[in-house]
């Protein structure tokens, strides 16, 4: 699977869970996804807490599962 491939989206974080994993509920439709980290936000130790506006990236072949790329400000 390329990158090109996969549903970018914007959502909010709504539950912490262990092994830097999250919820992300989805501001288009309103579904929540379960989201991990991506690798160059863990390498450069960005923090994402509840409540933050984040950007993920959904494999069209899982759409329960999300990887989140960006935190925005």
């Amino acid at each position: 699977m390329a990158k090109e491939d996969t549903i970018k989206a914007v959502g909010t974080i709504t539950e912490c869970l262990p092994n830097a994993q999250f919820r992300v509920k989805l501001e288009v439709n309103q579904h929540i996804l379960l989201a991990h980290l991506s690798g160059k936000m863990r390498k450069m130790n960005i923090n994402v807490v509840l409540d933050d506006n984040v950007e993920v990236e959904i494999s069209p072949y899982d759409l329960t599962k999300c990887r989140i790329t960006y935190r925005n400000k």
